[in-house]
């Protein structure tokens, strides 16, 4: 560990910087061919909560249902021999009924409306927008340099990229608790990059490499508690209550977000401002 903080703060920082900004763009790519799945709170659909008569896969139980209403989007969430499949789209629950009496017993059955409509989801992108001008704004007047403001945007767009895009590598949905759960990143993001950004401009203790290896030994110490926190939440809902979707994606987003987080602040953003500040003559 020491070895790595000595090679991040003390060696050349050009390459470093490419490194999130190439996961970045590999992101954006990807994102951009497979898209984002969304969740059945964006476009509404049907859950049922069904008891097992035999005993099933999830992926048994989800090709039953498609071939039996001849459906394609059916996901399924087994726990013991208890399951909750999601719809995309109304289903009228007689005919659920009786196409699959020999399998289930039907514990409950609800459609959903799409919580997060179009005008929804535009009016969450202009907050994120405003949110970032407004970050910028707050940053140049507190330390009165662009080049900081601007790191930090960078840094934060950088972040939420990379999430989103591991969002559409392993099928996490766009729903309320995955919104939530990027917006919390973007507060935690901009918190590390402030603790990097007041650590090298404000302070004058040191040389620049002893602050910035000061800023970065508390930065990833938080970090890494609240990976490990993340973690242990993703494991046990995974193996004692993986009906509770909610926290799990929660948890995988916020998970993949603190790891980006960890090059986009400490490789992009601490080798911009040295960049800067060796530039400029400040130590």
């Amino acid at each position: 560990m020491v070895n790595i903080v000595n090679y991040i703060t003390r060696q050349s920082h050009k390459p470093l910087i490419l490194i999130p900004i190439i996961l970045m763009i590999l992101s954006l790519l990807y994102l951009g061919v497979f898209g984002l799945n969304e969740g059945i709170d964006l476009k509404g659909g049907t859950l049922v909560t069904v008891e097992l008569k035999e005993s099933m896969t999830e992926t048994e139980i989800t090709s039953t249902v498609q071939n039996g209403l001849g459906v394609n989007d059916v996901e399924t969430s087994l726990s013991g021999n208890t399951a909750i499949i999601t719809i995309s789209g109304d289903v009228d629950q007689v005919n659920f009924e009786e196409k699959f009496s020999n399998q289930f017993n039907i514990l409950s059955f609800r459609s959903v409306g799409a919580l997060l409509s179009d005008a929804a989801m535009t009016q969450i992108i202009y907050a994120l927008v405003f949110a970032f001008i407004f970050m910028a704004g707050t940053v140049f007047y507190v330390f009165r340099d662009l080049v900081p403001s601007v790191a930090i945007i960078l840094s934060a767009v950088c972040n939420l990229s990379v999430a989103v895009g591991s969002m559409s590598l392993f099928g996490i949905p766009l729903s309320i608790a995955s919104v939530g759960a990027l917006l919390m990143l973007i507060g935690y993001g901009v918190d590390t990059d402030i603790l990097l950004t007041t650590r090298l401009l404000k302070r004058r203790e040191g040389n620049l490499e002893d602050r910035a290896e000061d800023a970065l030994k508390t930065g990833v110490t938080l970090t890494f508690a609240a990976l490990a926190a993340m973690i242990v939440l993703f494991i046990v809902v995974k193996v004692f209550i993986p009906t509770a979707q909610v926290l799990e994606d929660i948890s995988a987003v916020l998970i993949m977000g603190l790891l980006s987080d960890l090059l986009s602040t400490w490789f992009m953003n601490l080798g911009i401002l040295k960049w800067h500040m060796e530039r400029g003559g400040h130590n």
